[in-house]
């Protein structure tokens, strides 16, 4: 294992055309051509926000007290000691190390790269008030469900006891906001099963209100070339 300070220094980082910036150490299975897919997904908009962040996609990270190492051979004997991300600050700049071995499965890989995208945007450039209040009119309609536990917890509380808790709304519209943008590059990237999207903590928000927020999100940042955006209904059959 080395410490993430030292790959920092030395493993070169490479600005895909969309500007963000990216390096790998280390065994990662997953494919340049897939890797560079899940990169260019991204639209300049999102990508221009996150002008001081590096994305490190290595093996496994390990969470070591106030250090944080990188195995760069995949060891199954580590797994319980890895995490699937962690944020260093570097200088003026941050840098997300990824646990590509930890996670394996394309679907996984893209979906934790994507949540920590949405986080930063977020953080940069805080919340459109079109989609805060999109999603404000459902929760006071109580619409079913939510998009992490985050935003399901957060929501509980920023309506509970009949009167709204502003901190509570805007950490609420915050959460909302980081997780749809997150799905919405993860269905430019591959193809999404709803169900493919459910957790056991928390109830996943109903179908038309998810798909009237990936809707708003597409219309806010639409799709590079060569990507599309689309959702399709299916009927289940008796």
């Amino acid at each position: 294992m080395r410490p993430a300070q030292e790959i920092i220094r030395n493993v070169r980082v490479t600005q895909a055309p969309n500007g963000i910036c990216y390096a790998t150490a280390g065994e990662v299975t997953l494919p340049s051509d897939e890797l560079e897919r899940m990169l260019l997904v991204i639209p300049r908009a999102i990508a221009a926000a996150l002008d001081r962040k590096a994305f490190y996609f290595v093996p496994l990270t390990i969470g070591d007290g106030d250090k944080t190492l990188v195995a760069e051979h995949f060891d199954p004997t580590l797994t319980d000691h890895a995490v699937c991300h962690r944020n260093i600050e570097s200088g003026d700049s941050q840098c997300v190390f990824i646990s590509t071995r930890l996670l394996e499965d394309r679907f996984s890989i893209a979906f934790e790269f994507y949540i920590n995208v949405g986080h930063a945007f977020v953080e940069r450039a805080g919340i459109s008030h079109d989609f805060a209040d999109l999603v404000w009119e459902q929760a006071s309609s109580n619409v079913r469900g939510e998009t992490s536990l985050d935003a399901f917890e957060f929501r509980k509380q920023a309506l509970a006891g009949g009167r709204v808790d502003e901190r509570a709304k805007s950490d609420y519209l915050s959460a909302t906001f980081s997780d749809a943008i997150a799905v919405y590059l993860l269905s430019l990237c591959l193809d999404v099963d709803y169900y493919e999207l459910r957790e056991r903590e928390y109830p996943l928000l109903a179908p038309p209100a998810l798909a009237a927020r990936l809707k708003k999100i597409a219309e806010l940042f639409p799709p590079n070339p060569g990507f599309q955006f689309n959702i399709f209904y299916k009927r289940r059959h008796a």
